[in-house]
């Protein structure tokens, strides 16, 4: 019962970073749906972190709350014509090569011939060549075939009259993640099918998403793909939503690695500049000045989120370095009312890798134009008298 409500406890904190991360994005309205899709596939990863295996999609149509979370792998291709709709047990080889005639690709190159039965067996020479070419992938024992390049309609009939499922063009992100998630590996010559491995799945299928075709491939031998289906109005729309979902996925992969966490709303900020403040009656020097500096500078973060938000920032900033004198140590700024709240009631928490990073890149980036001396400028260009 204590690893269940600890999974349970866990969850929810990934359940109010991955909400709070989506608070300042278009999937505002949307956050909680979003955010408990987003932990959805994070978890699904087993601590493997390896963000290729969740593959996010984006379908123009319907509404935001349309979007799922598919178990399995989705490749955005087609099948071949005449080939099989369903494979179970599938045993999948992903390749790199070409599959189209082989022609004599030297620019400038000519083959001149006599006569008309000449062009022929150079075309009959060419099929065959493919032939057995295919019957060579075949060997391999695969009843499903997916190609990173074309795969053209005389390859493609003999993969029919063998009952194989071809699918064409899988991009190399595509292929590459196929391989991961799959268990095969990409090869591009034949020769030695004993040391191929052929990647794994329970079932390959075609279904619908809106009026689209689209390939499933469910039960993969990783067991931690899963594909995220974004549905939307408009493709900017989509585009947007796909940023502030990778957002998310990537602070709860940070926070799966270090599962600490901290009160957002500008609550942490305060706390760091009156810890900052503590040690500088303590430091000699000018050293002082510099953390006197720096958190003022640290006090002006919940102050620019309050102006964000359209609220009186010196009115707020106060209130809230009152509340924390005050014994308060969860307080920060409600930005829904105006007001300040208990970051902890309200459920605003943050992954603490994520915040360190955030202070120690702003941190390095005052450091490096600190020690800038000078900045040249270059004398800009004259216009043209009577041009442009």
């Amino acid at each position: 019962n204590g690893g269940v409500g600890h999974e349970a406890a866990f969850r929810n904190d990934l359940f109010q970073i991955a909400r709070t991360t989506l608070s300042s994005k278009i999937l505002l309205h949307e956050r909680d749906y979003f955010a408990n899709l987003a932990v959805d596939a994070v978890l699904r990863l087993r601590g493997s972190n390896n963000l290729d295996y969740i593959q996010i999609i984006k379908k123009p149509g319907g509404s935001l709350r349309d979007s799922y979370l598919e178990e399995g792998f989705l490749l955005d291709k087609s099948m071949g014509v005449g080939q099989p709709r369903r494979i179970e047990n599938a045993k999948i080889l992903i390749a790199n090569t070409s599959m189209d005639t082989d022609k004599i690709k030297i620019y400038g190159s000519k083959v001149k011939v006599d006569s008309l039965m000449k062009v022929a067996e150079i075309e009959d020479a060419e099929r065959s060549k493919m032939r057995i070419k295919v019957d060579k992938i075949c060997d391999h024992g695969c009843n499903v075939f997916i190609n990173r390049q074309l795969i053209y309609n005389y390859p493609e009939s003999i993969f029919t009259e063998k009952k194989i499922m071809a699918i064409e063009h899988a991009d190399f992100d595509g292929v590459e993640r196929l391989a991961a998630v799959t268990g095969g590996e990409v090869v591009s010559t034949f020769d030695h099918p004993e040391l191929v491995t052929l990647g794994e799945c329970d079932v390959i299928e075609e279904i619908m998403i809106g009026e689209d075709k689209i390939i499933r491939l469910g039960g993969c031998k990783s067991g931690e793909a899963c594909s995220i289906v974004l549905r939307g109005a408009s493709h900017q729309m989509l585009d947007e939503a796909e940023r502030s979902l990778h957002d998310a996925l990537c602070v709860l992969v940070s926070t799966i690695k270090d599962p600490r966490t901290v009160c957002g709303g500008g609550c942490t900020e305060i706390l760091m500049a009156a810890a900052v403040d503590a040690q500088v009656g303590q430091i000699p020097g000018k050293k002082a000045l510099a953390m006197e500096a720096y958190a003022k500078a640290l006090r002006m973060l919940p102050g620019i989120v309050a102006d964000n938000g359209g609220y009186d920032s010196a009115e707020l900033v106060t209130q809230l370095r009152a509340a924390h004198a005050a014994g308060k140590g969860c307080s920060g700024l409600n930005m829904n009312e105006g007001v300040v709240g208990d970051m902890k009631d309200m459920g605003v928490m943050e992954s603490y890798k994520s915040k360190l990073h955030v202070l120690l890149s702003a941190s390095e980036a005052a450091e490096m134009i600190l020690r800038v001396d000078d900045i040249i400028k270059v004398a800009p260009r004259q216009r043209e008298q009577g041009g442009y």
